[in-house]
């Protein structure tokens, strides 16, 4: 499965006839954490008349999909952020909308244009991660080649996310499967010098464009 998540937390605002809405636009990794995030944030914003939110999130080979008005006339808030996060192919991401009132009522048209308003500015602001399946690996490497490594990373579209340097270097890549066959092809006819690879786990990783 392919997705777009975001590479940042980002925060925008509309005002609506008085009424302000915040949306705080999150990329998130679980359920578990977007309901803590929602937790957290609920209690930031306790003086707020309403908290809405909206989240899509890759877990175990399936999409979860969950969505709240909070208090809201029902399908005026959740659903219609829910449904730009699909329309949109968003995934790993959370956003949570806190309205504060101000006086004048908008009717269901108007506070559905303004959350969905509210969401779609803040997507504007995001940076966009294309996101596919791949794998996380760790290599071994002497320090004489790593030079040579880091070339052949760049070349290849493999993401070294950590080095640490030791008797050996050690690094952290994550890399798309049709670069991990490549890769091991090549450590495996010595086109690339490496003391060790191995496979750490499967995940959803940046694609390459």
């Amino acid at each position: 499965m392919e997705f777009v998540t975001i590479k940042e937390a980002v925060q925008a605002e509309v005002t609506e006839k008085k009424s302000k809405f915040i949306a705080n636009f999150f990329p998130v990794q679980s359920e578990e954490e977007a309901e803590k995030m929602i937790r957290q944030l609920k209690k930031k914003y306790h003086d707020a008349r309403h908290n809405c939110t909206a989240y899509r999130i890759q877990e175990d080979n399936q999409v979860i999909e969950k969505a709240s008005d909070d208090g809201e006339p029902s399908g005026t808030a959740g659903l219609p952020m829910l449904n730009i996060l699909q329309k949109n192919n968003l995934c790993n991401v959370l956003v949570i909308v806190t309205r504060y009132f101000g006086g004048i009522l908008l009717g269901t048209g108007g506070l559905v244009r303004a959350y969905s308003d509210s969401l779609l500015k803040a997507i504007e602001k995001s940076q966009l991660l294309p996101t596919c399946e791949g794998t996380e690996m760790q290599v071994i490497v002497e320090y004489s080649e790593f030079d040579r490594f880091q070339y052949y990373c760049r070349n290849n579209n493999i993401l070294i996310t950590n080095v640490e340097y030791r008797d050996l270097i050690a690094c952290k890549i994550e890399l798309e499967d049709d670069k991990k066959q490549k890769l091991v092809q090549d450590f495996a006819t010595k086109n690339i010098i490496l003391k060790d690879i191995k496979e750490i786990a499967k995940k959803y990783i940046a694609k390459s464009i």
